[in-house]
């Protein structure tokens, strides 16, 4: 018990010596327990007795083993020849991974090999847990230490043989046993100092260590085992890390290798010693460190990171799916992108080997066929001119759970030491300081913190400032919850013009708020605070935006009608060119008409997901891989699945999936109560694209609005196909009106079913038999009259009225109807078109009145924007004028300008059918991809 009883001074305060942790005391078989049940023979039970009797002089078996002195010291030899790989938990959780971690160092073809490995997976949490559980006085820790000895006795039965098998299993029972004196101790006292804690949880590098270093002898290679707390030593700081002390490290690896030569060494990962000889630990992701620290001392030729990762990828692929792996870092990217959150290494890991210019690879060795990616420093060419501005921009990082804190007040600007005293408030209770925006008129410092610290963090510098506060010299002290820092990484970004402009951008278009900003003048990130809700989106826009990955837009459409169903089968057609020749990704996540919608089914997903549990992996593989409808069976999906239409849940399921930056509702009808919806999507930040004229021909005020909203907002509004169909009417007057020139006056044949008609009302035909045949030809609406009365012009008129800068409402439109009077109230469309051919001889009089002087008819629209007015009529053309020209349902616009006076700007072309239409719908969505980051 003289062991339990130097454990328990220690833990009254005694620091923890060598002689207390490692005995020289001889252990006896009749002192270790080591069950019958165990799967060893009866030869190999009899070998490991002797192994520990005869053997087991110290109590953790150092890798130096007893020998006498060497008559001359064996000089160590630094440089390229030195390999250096680093093997994580999962490399080495199960006894076949180890198996395929001793093949690679058997297959790799270096002169010389430092290998350092992590416990194995889960090991280290469970050696945490043995703590935590015997100092809250908790009995299971007995059980778990047994479930710790059973995990590596099975490992080591299924790996090794013979001497190697008992060897092992001689020091685990004989660490087993110390650990179990040591955790009653800690037990007894209820409390366990950071020394013992190290202690403990170290032993898993131990064993792994040793069960690898006996695995690849036993491929024949000679390799010696190495304790990293013989060599490695590091002064404890005050802020939870270490800093290795080089020279004595490189002192002890000497005269460890002059003891101990080999050309192969297995060296622990994650534990080191104090100059005392105190055990300790490199912390949190230490094996990492521990590597670059073991390259650095070697100055090795290379240092290889194994993970289960193909490589350090340009932003987390649980939230961007279509994330790559990136080729080469340099040092700084990778620290700024390792800080920032994302999963590369530590950021201490990268300070040793930049010394030497040591390169680091990360590799996946679940997929050696992966290149991996190079952290190394950059070539002096690797930006020269002609390189695009994705190469400036290497990834994106984030980091969740921040709140930011703003102290502001007009007594702070140009006030000596009052960051300090901020800062030092924060320091005194222990906050992490993530992030620090200060603006240049000193009137505010705002920064960003974990939240589970920011109450601290407010209630002290409330106190310290508290003064300030009542006299008004400082205004508040202000906390924003719920916070999410972004960080773009590329080395020279900031010095290359754009590249901040166009991650706003891309930020604003996504409708994403902007709460801070900073912009160190390193020149190696730009970071801003967003809302956490809006981080994944976030993300996501910036990622598309510099070309590292598809512009992705969640799409719903409204109204699969004609136009719409049309759209759709457009839509399917092209998705794939779109994604492979423009990077375009456009996923149609909800249809609705007016009875029946189908949805994603995303969001069915996710609600499955929260009932069994498993909203983790629903957010960050559901979400991120939503494909939207298969577009191949829309209809055939609809009949199956779809649900009675809710327009609110429908906008909720397309636009709700966070991980698709952008969504655009394409209205596909021509109804007013859909219509009146845009305000509020626009608003959200949710894009419009719509044929529906209502919106933009209804009362002015809210024309206005919608305009006013769009202009002030990065969210789009595209209503092209509102005036002739599939043709670049509106884009042309935008173009007029953008570059300078004036509109005189807009003159066309806007309806594609009047133009049918009249190309068509020649010879001896009557009226009502060309509107039948138009009818039948599927050129009018279901009521002919719809087309005949002149509204649908009058909308094209007054759209095109108001685009020019005329503010008119639909009633100051004159419409000359071809409806006849007493039809116009007639019961059904049939019923109209079995009375239309009592009015035909008034049609025909106006059409012979028109040939006597060589003219025809021709239904238009005009647009007279110097006398600010409009008109819908029945007019004649001479027949060698543009409009008397046209066959089919083809539509002719003409814009009379300052700079087209003499002779207008013509645009013709078809105007009517489901086609055209869908194919301008298309068009417009297609430049709403190139403006939200798409190649154009």
């Amino acid at each position: 018990m003289a062991f339990a009883s130097s454990i328990s001074h220690s833990l009254q305060g005694t620091a923890l010596s060598r002689d207390v942790l490692y005995p020289t005391t001889k252990i006896y078989p009749s002192q270790l327990s080591i069950p019958q049940s165990s799967p060893i023979s009866k030869k190999e039970r009899k070998l490991l007795s002797f192994h520990i009797c005869a053997s087991v002089t110290d109590g953790r078996e150092s890798s130096i083993e007893k020998q006498e002195p060497s008559v001359e010291k064996v000089p160590f030899p630094k440089g390229d020849s030195w390999s250096v790989h680093k093997f994580g938990g999962t490399c080495v959780g199960s006894s076949q991974r180890i198996r395929n971690v001793a093949q690679i160092i058997v297959d790799d073809d270096s002169e010389r090999k430092l290998v350092v490995v992590s416990a194995m997976s889960k090991v280290t949490d469970m050696m945490y847990d043995l703590i935590y559980k015997a100092q809250s006085r908790d009995d299971s820790y007995i059980a778990a230490l047994d479930s710790v000895l059973e995990k590596h006795k099975l490992t080591a039965v299924d790996l090794l043989e013979g001497d190697d098998r008992a060897i092992f299993l001689a020091r685990l029972y004989h660490d087993i046993n110390n650990l179990k004196a040591m955790l009653r101790a800690i037990y007894i006292a209820g409390h366990a100092t950071e020394s013992f804690t190290e202690f403990v949880v170290g032993h898993g590098e131990l064993w792994s260590a040793q069960m690898l270093a006996a695995l690849v002898r036993k491929n024949g290679v000679d390799c010696n085992w190495m304790d990293a707390r013989d060599v490695l030593i590091v002064n404890l700081t005050g802020s939870d890390q270490v800093d290795p002390d080089y020279l004595e490290s490189l002192k002890r690896l000497e005269n460890w290798f002059s003891q101990n030569p080999s050309k192969t060494i297995i060296a622990t990962g994650f534990i080191a010693s104090t100059p005392q000889n105190i055990p300790t630990t490199l912390k949190r992701d230490g094996s990492d460190f521990s590597a670059a620290i073991m390259g650095a001392l070697v100055k090795a030729r290379q240092v290889t990171i194994w993970t289960d990762v193909d490589g350090v990828y340009s932003a987390d692929p649980r939230k961007v799916s279509e994330a790559v792996v990136l080729k080469t870092l340099s040092y700084q990217e990778a620290w700024e992108m390792s800080y920032f959150g994302a999963n590369v290494l530590h950021p201490r890991t990268i300070i040793p080997v930049m010394r030497y210019d040591i390169p680091i690879l990360i590799r996946n060795i679940f997929n050696l066929s992966a290149p991996g990616t190079m952290i190394c420093r950059p070539p002096v060419n690797e930006f020269e001119d002609g390189q695009g501005m994705e190469s400036f921009v290497k990834g994106f990082a984030t980091i969740d759970n921040l709140a930011l804190v703003n102290v502001e007040g007009t007594g702070m600007a140009g006030v000596p030491g009052t960051a300090s005293d901020i800062f030092g408030a924060v320091k005194d209770v222990g906050a992490n300081v993530i992030m620090i925006s200060q603006a240049s008129s000193e009137h505010s410092v705002c920064f960003a913190v974990p939240e589970k610290e920011v109450d601290a963090v407010a209630k002290a510098l409330q106190s310290r400032f508290c003064q300030a506060l009542d006299a008004g010299r400082l205004s508040q002290v202000a906390v924003i919850p719920n916070c999410s820092i972004l960080a773009a990484v590329g080395l020279k970004m900031a010095s290359t013009p754009g590249v901040s402009a166009t991650l706003f951008n891309a930020l604003a278009k996504a409708n994403i708020n902007v709460r801070a900003i900073a912009q160190g003048c390193s020149e190696y990130n730009i970071t801003v605070v967003i809302k956490r809700e809006d981080c994944v989106r976030a993300l996501r826009a910036v990622h598309s935006r510099f070309y590292l990955s598809r512009t992705t837009i969640a799409m719903g459409i409204v109204g699969p009608g004609l136009i719409g169903g049309t759209l759709l089968d457009q839509l399917r057609d092209q998705a794939a060119i779109l994604k492979e020749k423009f990077n375009i990704d456009l996923r149609v996540m909800g249809i609705t008409g007016s009875r029946r919608m189908l949805l994603s089914d995303t969001l069915q997903h996710l609600l499955v997901g929260l009932a069994v549990g498993f909203l983790y992996f629903c957010i960050c593989g559901l979400f991120s891989e939503a494909s939207g409808i298969d577009l191949s069976r829309w209809r055939e999906l609809e009949k199956e699945n779809g649900q009675v239409a809710d327009l609110g849940k429908f906008v909720q399921n397309v636009h709700g999936n966070h991980f698709i930056p952008n969504t655009v509702l394409v209205d596909c009808t021509s109804d007013s109560g859909i219509a009146s919806h845009y305000y509020d999507w626009l608003r959200r930040g949710i894009h419009v694209i719509t044929p529906n004229k209502k919106a933009n021909s209804g009362p002015l005020d809210q024309y206005l609005r919608l305009r006013a909203l769009q202009r002030q907002s990065y969210t789009h509004y595209f209503y092209e196909a509102t005036v002739g169909a599939g043709l670049p009417i509106i884009s042309t007057l935008h173009g007029l009106l953008e570059t300078g020139d004036k509109i005189l006056q807009i003159e066309g044949i806007f309806s594609g079913t009047l133009s049918y008609i009249f190309n068509n009302f020649i010879g001896t035909q009557s009226f009502s038999e060309v509107v039948v045949e138009a009818k039948e030809a599927g050129y009018t609406e279901p009521d002919p009259r719809d087309d005949l009365s002149g509204m649908d012009v009058a909308r094209k008129v007054i759209i095109l009225a108001r685009e020019s800068g005329l503010e008119l409402e639909l009633s100051d439109i004159p419409i000359e109807s071809l409806v006849p009077e007493p039809l116009r109230v007639t019961a059904s469309a049939e019923e109209f078109l079995q009375q239309l051919p009592q009015f035909d001889q008034d049609m025909a009089n106006k059409r012979q009145d028109a040939e006597d002087v060589g003219e025809v008819l021709r239904y238009v629209g005009v647009v007279d924007v110097v006398n600010q007015r409009g008109a819908v009529k029945l007019g004649r053309y001479k027949k060698d004028h543009p409009f008397a020209q046209l066959s089919g349902s083809d539509n002719i616009i003409a814009f009379t300008t300052e700079r087209y006076k003499q002779q207008p700007l013509i645009v013709r072309g078809p105007g009517a059918g489901a086609q055209v239409t869908a194919g301008g719908i298309f068009s417009d969505i297609l430049r709403l991809a190139s403006y939200l980051g798409a190649p154009s």
